[in-house]
């Protein structure tokens, strides 16, 4: 898929807002008229490159995906949806984005995805499926009561982990769900309502180069293993 023509249409190069100045003005400056006073700003210095960023970094995902498995990536809104929530606050202090795998996700859930990735007043990358949908989750625990498929998603999160990534979903119960027996050695991932793999701590420094690039292409083949085995589920 050929690269958009206007957002992300020339290489990465860095963020110039190394030291995030924006989001800490925005931090303490969450009102309308002081965003619209530097949206050029934001757009200039965080949504432009992180399109490119998550274009380059896309384009060297295909040959492990396959070109037509991967979706243009996505920049998500800076605004937080504050209709039902209790906090009003309307402005992320991050900018959030994605690389999704075509044809998953629905119901306002998005699916697995080849990389998340957030930068801002805290930085986080991951790949995997933050929350499964109904289906999803229950193909998940049926995938972990079987030895073969079961053993396999713990080997390679184990192989993760000992590599730098960590484990994480959106939500864990205490309890286990119904049908897992406590004691079974796969009871604690039985328990998460998704399944992601947290990349290594993101060098700061790199934020400035286009290094940013081949580091999260690396990682994020890293957890492609992962990805594809929920991928295999039956949605």
């Amino acid at each position: 898929m050929a690269r958009q023509a206007t957002l992300g249409s020339a290489p990465f190069t860095g963020f110039a807002d190394t030291r995030r100045r924006f989001f800490r003005s925005l931090a303490k400056n969450q009102s309308r008229d002081w965003f619209a006073a530097h949206k050029d700003e934001y757009q200039r210095d965080w949504l432009e490159p992180m399109h490119a960023l998550l274009w380059d970094v896309r384009a060297r995902l295909v040959e492990t995906y396959g070109d037509a498995a991967l979706d243009p990536p996505k920049v998500f809104r800076i605004h937080c949806g504050v209709r039902f929530a209790r906090d009003k606050t309307p402005y992320k202090t991050h900018i959030g984005s994605d690389i999704p795998i075509a044809g998953r996700g629905g119901d306002g859930v998005p699916g697995p995805v080849a990389l998340y990735l957030q930068l801002g007043l805290e930085n986080y990358a991951g790949a995997g499926d933050w929350i499964m949908t109904p289906a999803c989750l229950a193909s998940f625990r049926t995938a972990l009561l079987d030895e073969r498929r079961g053993g396999q998603v713990a080997r390679l999160l184990a192989r993760l982990e000992k590599a730098g990534f960590t484990v994480g979903s959106h939500d864990a119960p205490k309890k286990v769900p119904r049908g897992f027996d406590a004691a079974h050695p796969r009871a604690e991932l039985a328990k998460r309502k998704g399944l992601v793999v947290g990349l290594p701590e993101l060098p700061v420094d790199l934020l400035a180069s286009r290094d940013l690039v081949d580091w999260l292409a690396k990682h994020a083949r890293s957890a492609a293993p992962l990805v594809e085995w929920l991928l295999a589920l039956p949605a």
